[in-house]
């Protein structure tokens, strides 16, 4: 049997300087591998046998803590728990942090992490897979080990434009005119993921922004049939920062940026025309899913 794999790419690191793309000055430079190899791969025969990806990552009392899809060859999906004192050498907590439990997760699991901190309190958005529909859902816990689950945030199949699943919430890290902001992934009705935007007071339940995509779809462009929010974005004098992943219409992955209006988080100022992150290495050309930084 073929073990499939994919496995968690290497380690960025954003350098302090400032470049420009297209005249446009960003808030960071070029994107460097610190590390040649995978820093973590599928291991056992258990729950992370089959793939380890798509990481969140936040720093916790000087450790980087990092969250983790993990995959067992049925394909179920589980969060997974490593810390690191550098960033790059890691030690995993044998379990699962979070497993599949209530019915929105039920045989597909919970994959795809994001990280925030408010106060004392992380927010955990993942996706709740149930074999038919993918779903915005949320967590908190107080120490990135013990989840409370908050049910669903943003329901598959009716929203304003989002008429299928919805995932990947990444939550604005300060409030904007006295309100939270999260960024997500709907798909439309001609089936392209795009990202939308939406709203709360209590960082609890969320209501959409717009009637239409915030960061739509380009044709012929890196991110013609994906524009997914990615990590947390960052807020700098230039505006709401958000790094994304782009897939065309082969669905190979790139890493795009996008630069939202910090007093008006639906107004989009800028974004990359070009990628600023390919794959190249061949662990990220072959695996479970090919082709793919993310």
């Amino acid at each position: 049997m073929v073990r499939f794999t994919i496995r968690i790419f290497a380690i960025l690191v954003l350098l302090a300087v400032v470049a420009a793309q297209d005249g446009r000055v960003l808030p960071f430079g070029p994107w460097h591998r610190l590390s040649d190899v995978p820093i973590i791969s599928p291991r056992g025969h258990s729950w992370e046998e089959a793939g380890t990806f798509n990481p969140a990552v936040v720093n916790r009392k000087g450790k980087i803590i990092m969250l983790y899809r993990a995959q067992d060859k049925q394909g179920t999906s589980r969060l997974g728990y490593a810390e690191s004192p550098d960033g790059i050498h890691f030690v995993r907590r044998n379990q699962p942090v979070l497993s599949p439990a209530a019915e929105y997760e039920k045989d597909g699991g919970v994959e795809d992490p994001r990280l925030i901190q408010f106060g004392d309190t992380y927010y955990l958005t993942y996706t709740g897979y149930n074999k038919k529909d993918a779903q915005l859902c949320l967590a908190t816990s107080t120490d990135l080990i013990h989840w409370t689950r908050k049910g669903v945030i943003i329901p598959a199949n009716r929203g304003n434009w989002n008429v299928k699943w919805t995932k990947s919430g990444a939550i604005v890290p300060e409030k904007i005119d006295g309100k939270y902001w999260m960024y997500f992934l709907g798909t439309s009705s001609d089936n392209k993921d795009q990202a939308g935007l939406a709203y709360s007071n209590d960082l609890l339940h969320w209501t959409e922004a717009t009637q239409s995509p915030v960061l739509p779809v380009r044709p012929g462009r890196f991110d013609s049939r994906v524009a997914e929010p990615g990590p947390a974005p960052i807020v700098t004098p230039a505006g709401v920062v958000v790094v994304y992943n782009g897939a065309d219409e082969k669905l190979v992955y790139r890493t795009g940026i996008a630069i939202f209006d910090r007093h008006d988080p639906r107004k989009l100022l800028w974004r990359s025309n070009e990628p600023i992150f390919s794959p190249d290495e061949s662990w990220e050309k072959s695996g479970q899913v090919p082709n793919v930084v993310f």
